[in-house]
């Protein structure tokens, strides 16, 4: 793991602060990273159903933190690809929670997938592939 559970942490809040709006890092590992999303009235959608965008920004930024968690902190890298299927209702207004993981980190591309859970649920309520491009050495902080 190229950085620590507290400079992530760090990083986010200083180059990602909307970040939090999507959610609050939980765990990090070599390249894998659990973040949760306390769903309140604002992530519903009608029908009292968690909205789709909600469980999509919480998988896209724990996918990004899975994927520092092997390069470093590299504020370019950015999604190119995201695909999402839900999969059952999330319940209304307990949390959710991601676990991102990395399949395969090339020099310029990245995929990972990412399992949504919600609180009280044992099956995922979403599932969620992704590709990330990550930039060029000359293009890293």
């Amino acid at each position: 793991m190229n950085i620590t559970f507290e400079e992530l942490n760090r990083f986010l809040e200083e180059q990602f602060p909307q970040g939090a709006a999507y959610g609050a890092l939980e765990a990090l590992g070599d390249g894998w990273a659990e973040m949760s999303l306390a769903v309140d009235e604002g992530h519903l959608r009608p029908g009292g159903t968690v909205s789709g965008p909600a469980m999509m920004a919480l998988a896209d930024v724990t996918m990004y933190a899975a994927l520092l968690s092997r390069i470093g902190l590299v504020p370019l890298a950015v999604t190119t690809n995201l695909n999402i299927n839900f999969l059952r209702k999330p319940v209304a207004h307990a949390p959710i929670r991601a676990r991102a993981s990395l399949l395969k980190v090339g020099r310029t591309m990245a995929v990972g997938d990412v399992l949504v859970y919600s609180d009280g649920m044992d099956e995922p309520v979403a599932h969620s592939t992704m590709t990330y491009s990550i930039p060029p050495d000359k293009y890293r902080n």
